[in-house]
């Protein structure tokens, strides 16, 4: 995955606040703890609150701090080509640029998300969390929220190929759920239910067909400033990290690995081969119609 050398990037999309000091009132703790929270989150969740967390406003004094870092060195695509923070920044840009222009289309209008960067722990309109859920949307305050550390993990503890499109598909299914959440059907998977056939699924894997949609498109997507594509160069290999990301979180291959058994009536994001089956069907087809996975 190439950017355009000569693309400036908007970190106003992007909030940085790794490194700073967070007041919460609850957050997830490490070790044990941490854990059990990972594996139900199964990563890519919607929002700590659907882990049952105690719900926490942001402290006032966490608004102080500003996306200082990547606003000093994330500046254009040679950047995002050469910077793990940057390339983050870019893949909010390009698909933000998309969604913008594929909401009028359908008569719609989107309305942007911020993406936070943070280490350790955060506040959120949907309760206070930690590194240990992996990225979330939060519906409650409309943004994503990455560590960015969680994408060695996906590699190491998870088994990814990795690679710079590995981590473009975790946000581009993030911004799915906002893409849910604006079109009302993010709701659905609030019912409480889990198992294979549950509407948790189904939300999940309609956030990985988006993804994929969004993909199909990245290349031919002018930059609202430019009208030039943001990103360059989408190559097969790329695709294929893509594919990898999505199988290494199947539910059957989080559940083999750390409980050592396959419990479908539990799955809430579905299996490896349906995480690759929805994000291909929507980079084969480029058409979010097509990622009806309710039917």
């Amino acid at each position: 995955m190439q950017f355009d050398d000569n693309a400036n990037l908007d970190t106003s999309e992007v909030r940085d606040v790794r490194g700073s000091r967070m007041k919460s009132k609850a957050a997830i703790g490490g070790g044990f703890a941490g854990i059990i929270a990972l594996i139900m989150g199964l990563f890519f969740g919607v929002g700590p609150d659907n882990l049952g967390l105690t719900s926490g406003n942001e402290d006032p004094s966490d608004a102080a701090s500003s996306a200082a870092q990547v606003q000093q060195t994330c500046r254009t695509g040679q950047d995002a080509n050469t910077k793990d923070d940057c390339r983050m920044v870019a893949v909010v840009n390009s698909l933000q640029d998309y969604w913008r222009q594929e909401f009028p289309r359908r008569s719609a209008r989107y309305s942007d998300a911020q993406t936070v960067f943070f280490t350790g722990r955060v506040n959120t309109a949907c309760g206070a969390a930690t590194s240990a859920v992996g990225p979330f949307y939060c519906p409650g305050d409309r943004k994503v929220y990455l560590d960015l550390g969680f994408f060695n993990e996906l590699r190491t503890k998870f088994g990814s190929s990795g690679g710079p499109f590995a981590q473009a598909y975790v946000v581009a299914h993030e911004y799915g759920h906002h893409v849910q959440n604006l079109a009302g059907t993010l709701q659905r998977a609030q019912d409480g239910r889990t198992g294979a056939n549950s509407n948790a699924v189904r939300v999940e894997l309609q956030a990985d067909c988006y993804a994929g949609v969004w993909a199909k498109h990245a290349t031919s997507t002018p930059d609202e400033a430019t009208g030039r594509p943001l990103i360059t160069s989408l190559t097969d290999a790329d695709i294929r990290d893509g594919l990898s990301a999505a199988a290494a979180v199947g539910d059957d291959r989080i559940q083999e690995r750390f409980q050592g058994r396959v419990t479908p009536e539990n799955w809430t994001h579905g299996s490896a081969e349906q995480r690759q089956q929805w994000f291909y069907q929507g980079f084969r087809t480029g058409d979010m119609a097509q990622c009806n996975t309710f039917r």
